[in-house]
């Protein structure tokens, strides 16, 4: 059963990484600041860099997902318990990665604990606990990460006009950026030129950034912001969601539970962004709203702030959650919100849970007669 325990947990693992590992740089992606492969291998380093970091501060989160507290203590030292709980987490992260839809990894655990804590004990699942624990920072976390968006990107648009810096529209060939005029009626001409752009030129404008701050450009300045802050989101989530997947060795199998489980965890959540991140990628960074360079930092300081801070307390809050919210709140500002897509998404949050809960049951049972 030891053996099945820990496949278990690397399967959550990859199926977390397949989910997960995109969101950091969706923004990236989504503003045209990077393709998808230059920006899933920057999310995969960054995302290794937060793993390791978990090593040493994710004790917290680690304990919180344990089931220690939640349940009773002799299913939170139950194998069969445990694997039901990863398994369910895992198939219902994967039904939904199939889907193109990003879901909570924390979220599907949350529900495999309430699914196979009913199933072994009934009343004997402490709800308060759970509660408290677990869902609170679930629910609040998107909402705080849609008022931090909606702070944030104000403060910087208008800062950037009290520096003159001002906003444009240009036409990227190679390594030539050419500034471009778009009239009312959406017509578009170089301005060096006056020469028509047709839709398919049109469809490669980028909106950029004029001026300098301190005598850099200010196009620079942010893209650098917005790469670190990328890279940031990436490591905030390994630091967040390792621990929680690692935790479901602590109680019954403390010694495996070590540096060496953190990266085995850390090498196979890698893997599963490499192989099977690109449905979910394009869901964050095309179908929630269009998004500039500087609405799309905004985002994910607010996300790289909020999940760095909830990692900090023990709070085993959603990167998903978080980043979707962020993003959300980019869509509220620039008034380009795609609606259909945002309540797809969140009809996907709202039956993570029972869906995983139904799962983890059904696994219990089934491994407690096959025993």
């Amino acid at each position: 059963m030891m053996t099945l325990l820990v496949l278990a947990v690397l399967f959550v693992a990859f199926a977390n990484g397949a989910n997960d590992n995109f969101k950091g740089v969706a923004t990236l992606f989504g503003s045209g600041a990077a393709g998808y492969a230059k920006a899933l291998g920057y999310a995969t380093l960054a995302t290794l860099a937060g793993s390791a970091a978990a090593m040493l501060l994710g004790g917290a989160l680690a304990r919180s997902f344990s089931g220690k507290g939640l349940v009773p203590d002799f299913l939170a030292n139950d194998c069969h318990f445990l694997i039901a709980v990863a398994g369910a987490a895992a198939l219902a992260d994967l039904l939904a990665t199939r889907l193109g839809m990003p879901v909570s990894t924390t979220h599907a655990l949350v529900g495999g604990l309430t699914g196979a804590g009913l199933a072994a004990a009934g009343s004997g699942v402490h709800w308060a606990a759970l509660a408290k624990t677990l869902v609170y920072p679930l629910l609040l976390s998107p909402l705080v990460a849609i008022l931090l968006t909606l702070l944030f990107y104000p403060l910087f648009r208008g800062a950037r006009r009290w520096l003159g810096i001002e906003r444009e529209t240009c036409l990227c060939v190679g390594h030539t950026i050419e500034a471009v005029d778009v009239g009312p009626s959406g017509a578009a001409v170089l301005r060096s030129t006056g020469v028509a752009l047709g839709l398919g030129e049109l469809s490669s404008c980028r909106s950029r950034y004029s001026g300098t701050v301190l005598g850099v450009s200010a196009q620079h300045i942010l893209d650098r912001l917005h790469v670190l802050s990328a890279g940031a989101v990436s490591a905030a989530r390994g630091l967040n969601d390792t621990p929680k997947i690692v935790a479901l060795l602590l109680a019954s199998a403390p010694l495996l539970a070590s540096t060496s489980s953190y990266a085995a965890v850390a090498l196979v959540i890698a893997v599963g962004g490499l192989l099977a991140a690109r449905r979910v990628a394009e869901t964050m960074s095309h179908r929630i709203t269009r998004m500039n360079d500087g609405q799309a930092f905004s985002a994910n300081l607010a996300t790289a702030l909020l999940v760095t801070a909830a990692s900090g307390l023990g709070m085993p809050v959603s990167t998903t959650h978080v980043s979707v919210g962020a993003i959300f709140g980019i869509g509220l500002v620039n008034g380009e919100a795609r609606w259909a897509s945002i309540l797809q998404i969140l009809l996907a949050w709202v039956t993570t849970l029972p869906v995983a809960a139904a799962l983890a049951a059904a696994l219990y049972l089934l491994l407690t007669r096959l025993a």
